[in-house]
């Protein structure tokens, strides 16, 4: 039987940290971590421990207790087998359906002694893209399997709610958290699910049958809203004319009320632990009355729901969602993408991220209106991630070559010189790996993928992240920092 690969970390000290971690109380931010030796000789993933499908809830073993422990730095973990309740409710996303997902398993044919060392920084960055977000969670779910764990994660719109779920849970209940939060949101708000648990199923009926199905359930979500996430305004039905008269206010002047999703988030976050300084969280939100894009970070000020549903109010749909006096719309509208906010963070320190894209920025020339309002959104929402790390690369090698000119440059003339001491600032010879993560299997659903949030979509959406970041762990070089001249890589992990 093949060893899970685990990767481990070095051992140098951590170069910089989220603004708010003392100096005098360093363990407050750096985990425990396990003695490689002392592991559990078969550690429990849903991937090993999948009873056969007949029934997958009722031979999984309970996932095994964990003591929590703050964290700045990545730390290995376990992954534990989830809940016979979460297995049941939640079913286009049982951990059976792993097998499902093409791919999986290849990062674990290597042994601990061939393992990859990672960096101490690891970031996750997670693109806003409505329901396509499921894909993330898939993501999130083979790096937790590979035993990755961020400890800075980024969010924008639905990037920002799987962030919130990720980091106000404890590690051990991180899938299972997940899980329940796409289970809540996937059900209509008043009918029944259409697929009655039956999600692989519907999975492959004929394409005609589908396309009706995903128009049903994209019409549904329009019309009776999501359960814990969102509903019509009351006073929509009883006079649509209000729309056009008395202003009901920046927090009523939507279709929708998302006040479930502030129940919900208040429900599954433990916002303690968010803040406690374990994983650093950022969410990128649009300051209505300036225009500009500003980020809510842990590190900086205590986060709550508030700050992660006005990651996530996209205009008309959703309110402006007011702090200390300020309202605030979706981040999405001037960036759905925050790895700059990665990258250009300071102090800089070597990172390897994660990025998680949701639209595709390249794609076919539409041949109808249906199919322009579709390319329409990948291009808006995309982004320009490559944009963004193209330049990044290119800054960081200036900031690199500035470091090695300053060497030839007298000592008495770098502390005294007003522009050596400016280029001393900007120099660092930090590096940058970035495994580039874009959700493309997704042709089927159409122009309303980013609302329709029918259980079957989910759950494709779900494997699919798992499939794509089983192909990106299956190469071990990326995991590595660059080495040589090169300071900044980016690997497209998700290329045809």
């Amino acid at each position: 039987m093949a060893t899970t690969r685990t990767p481990t970390r070095r051992n140098a000290a951590s170069t910089g940290g989220a603004k708010r971690a003392s100096e005098s109380e360093p363990a407050k931010r750096e985990p425990a971590r396990r003695d490689p030796a002392k592991r559990d000789p078969k550690p429990a993933t849903p991937a090993k421990k999948d009873p056969p499908a007949k029934t997958p809830a009722r031979k999984e073993p309970p996932a095994r207790a964990s003591t929590r422990h703050p964290a700045a730095a990545p730390a290995v973990v376990t992954a534990p087998a989830a809940s016979k309740r979460a297995v049941k409710r939640a079913a286009f996303i049982d951990p059976a359906d792993a097998n499902a997902a093409p791919g999986r398993g290849k990062r674990r044919t290597q042994t601990h002694d061939t393992a990859p060392v990672l960096p101490d920084n690891i970031a996750l960055v997670l693109q806003g893209g409505g329901a396509l977000g499921a894909y993330q969670a898939g993501v999130y779910q083979g790096l937790f399997e590979a035993g990755i764990a961020p400890n800075w994660i980024a969010g924008i719109s639905i990037g920002a709610f799987n962030t919130a779920i990720i980091a106000g849970n404890p590690p051990h209940r991180r899938m299972e958290a997940l899980r329940e939060f796409w289970d809540t949101i996937s059900r209509p708000y008043l009918l029944p699910s259409t697929t009655f648990g039956q999600e692989a199923r519907f999975a492959n009926i004929d394409a005609d049958s589908r396309a009706w199905l995903d128009t049903w359930e994209a019409w549904r979500a329009i019309v009776e809203g999501q359960h814990g996430f969102y509903q019509p305004r009351g006073w929509l039905g009883q006079d649509p004319m209000a729309l056009f008269g008395a202003p009901p206010g920046p927090a009523e002047a939507s279709f929708y009320d998302t006040s479930p999703m502030i129940a919900t988030l208040e429900r599954m976050v433990d916002f303690d632990r968010l803040n406690d300084g374990g994983i650093r969280v950022s969410v990128g939100a649009v300051n209505v009355r300036t225009g500009n894009l500003e980020y809510f970070d842990n590190t900086q000020m205590r986060l709550d729901a508030r700050h992660i549903l006005a990651s996530g109010a996209l205009p008309p749909a959703f309110p402006a969602v007011e702090i200390d006096g300020e309202f605030y719309w979706d981040g999405g509208l001037v960036s759905n993408t925050p790895l700059s906010q990665v990258l250009t963070a300071s102090p800089r320190r070597d990172t390897l991220v994660f990025q998680v894209d949701l639209w595709n920025a390249r794609g076919d020339l539409p041949q109808n209106l249906l199919d322009v309002a579709e390319r329409q959104k990948e291009i808006q929402y995309s982004s320009r991630t490559r944009l963004i790390t193209d330049t990044q690369r290119v800054f960081q090698h200036y900031r690199r070559l500035l470091r090695e000119l300053l060497e030839e440059i007298p000592e008495d003339v770098r502390k005294s010189n007003p522009w050596a001491q400016h280029a001393a600032e900007l120099a660092c010879d930090r590096r940058y790996s970035v495994v580039h993560l874009i959700y493309r299997d997704r042709a089927r659903i159409g122009h309303f993928k980013d609302y329709q949030f029918g259980r079957v979509a989910m759950r494709e959406h779900w494997l699919s992240g798992q499939s794509d970041v089983a192909r990106a762990l299956s190469h071990p070089d990326w995991l590595q920092l660059p080495h040589g001249e090169s300071a900044f890589v980016a690997h497209d992990a998700t290329a045809p």
